[in-house]
C-alpha cells in the first residue's frame, strides 16, 4: 500500500490526521500504557511541571505518534514533530529547541537515526536545559551556553536496539507498545466508521479486523480501501460480502498476509526446503533489501508463527504449510511440531 504520489501521500495523512483520538479516555487498546501516561500528566500538572522525557518502542502503526500527540493535549502544551534523518545539523536542533515554550513536547520520529554529533548536544538539553554551541575553530574556539526551557523530548522507534546507551538513559519512561488483539481492532474500525460517516455492519467490521495485522494504522488504511470498493462496486454499505471482494482484488489473505508476505514463505518452502535460510539469502531470492524483509515483514510472520528464528537462518513451521495449503515433507515434520 505503499504511494508515491505526493497528493495520494498528503491525502493519507489527512486521514490518519481525521480518526485521530483527542484525549487519552478516547484512545483504543495498549491499557498499561494508558494508566501509567495517565497518573504521569495528573502528577505533573499537580507539580506544575513538564512530564518526564519518554521514549515509546514497537512496531509502525501501533499509536506512537498518536500518543504523543495525545499528551500535549492533555497537558495543554504546544507539540513540534520531526524525525531523526531530518536533524542533519546542529543547528537545525538547535533551531527547533530554542523556538520551544516551557512544558512544550518535542516528538522525534525514527530517533535511532540520529546522528552521533546531534546526539551529544541532545545530552545537555534534555538533562539541563541547555544548549551547548561550539563558536570559531582551533586554539580560539570556545563554547556558548543558551538556555532552553523547560521541554519534554519523545522518542520513537521500531529499533530500540539501536539507540545508544547514553542517549536510552536519560529517557525517564520507557515504553514498549504491543499488537491490538481483534476485539480492539474491530472497535477502532467502528469508531473510524462513525467518523468518516460510513455504513458498516458488525460482520464487515469483524472481517477487515481479522486481516489488519493487529495494527490500527493498517485496520483504517484498509478500511479505506473498502470504503472505495463499496462506493464504486457496491451501493455504499460496508459487509462481509463487499470486504471479501476487496481483499481478493488487493490479494490480502484472511490473516492479512499480503503478496509478498505469501512469496517469502512460498520461496523459503520451494526453494529451500522450508529452510533453515540466511536472511541475506532471503533477500537476494526475493530482490528485497534485508532490513525491509527483517523489520517490516518478518515480525508479523513470527507473530502468527509461521516461520521461526534459528541459529542458521529462518525456518518455515507447519503452521505455514497449512495455511497455504501445501504439504508438509515428512522428512521435516518432526521437526516443525
Amino acid at each position: 500500500m505503499k504511494t508515491t504520489d505526493p497528493k495520494e501521500e498528503t491525502d493519507e495523512i489527512n486521514f490518519e490526521l481525521s480518526l485521530r483520538p483527542k484525549c487519552l479516555d478516547d484512545f483504543i487498546g495498549q491499557e498499561k500504557i494508558k494508566k501509567n501516561l495517565d497518573i504521569l500528566i495528573q502528577a505533573a500538572k499537580k507539580r506544575n511541571e513538564t512530564v518526564e522525557h519518554m521514549l515509546f518502542h514497537g512496531s509502525s502503526g501501533l499509536g506512537k505518534t498518536t500518543l504523543s500527540y495525545l499528551i500535549a493535549n492533555e497537558m495543554g502544551k504546544n507539540i513540534r514533530i520531526t524525525s531523526g534523518p531530518a536533524i542533519e545539523k546542529v543547528g537545525d536542533l538547535g533551531a527547533i529547541l530554542t523556538n520551544m515554550e516551557d512544558g512544550d513536547i518535542l516528538f522525534i520520529d525514527e530517533i535511532h537515526r540520529l546522528n552521533k554529533l546531534i546526539e551529544e548536544v541532545l545530552y545537555p538539553a534534555m538533562e539541563d536545559y541547555a544548549l551547548d554551541i561550539i563558536v570559531g575553530k582551533g586554539p580560539s574556539a570556545r563554547t556558548i551556553r543558551l538556555d532552553l526551557p523547560k521541554f519534554t523530548l519523545i522518542g520513537a522507534t521500531t529499533r530500540i536496539d539501536l539507540i545508544s546507551s547514553p542517549l536510552l538513559n536519560r529517557f525517564g519512561i520507557s515504553q514498549r507498545l504491543e499488537f491490538y488483539n481483534n476485539e480492539e481492532i474491530e472497535y477502532i474500525i467502528k469508531r473510524s466508521s462513525k467518523i468518516l460517516g460510513l455504513k458498516i455492519d458488525s460482520a464487515g467490521a469483524k472481517k477487515i479486523s481479522q486481516s489488519s495485522r493487529q495494527t490500527p494504522r493498517i485496520a483504517n488504511r484498509l478500511l479505506k480501501r473498502v470504503r472505495d470498493f463499496a462506493q464504486v462496486k457496491g451501493n455504499g454499505m460496508i459487509d462481509e460480502n463487499i470486504v471479501e471482494k476487496t481483499f481478493d482484488y488487493l490479494e490480502i489473505d484472511e490473516t492479512g498476509l499480503e503478496h509478498t508476505d505469501r512469496k517469502i514463505l512460498e520461496i523459503i518452502i520451494e526453494k529451500f526446503n522450508g529452510g533453515p535460510v540466511g536472511v541475506s539469502t532471503l533477500a537476494a531470492s526475493l530482490s528485497e533489501q534485508e532490513d525491509t524483509i527483517e523489520y517490516v515483514y518478518e515480525p508479523y510472520l513470527l507473530q502468527l508463527g509461521f516461520i521461526e528464528r534459528t541459529s542458521r537462518g529462518r525456518k518455515v513451521t507447519k503452521l505455514a504449510y497449512n495455511h497455504l495449503r501445501i504439504e508438509c515433507p515428512k522428512s521435516n515434520e518432526d521437526t516443525l511440531l
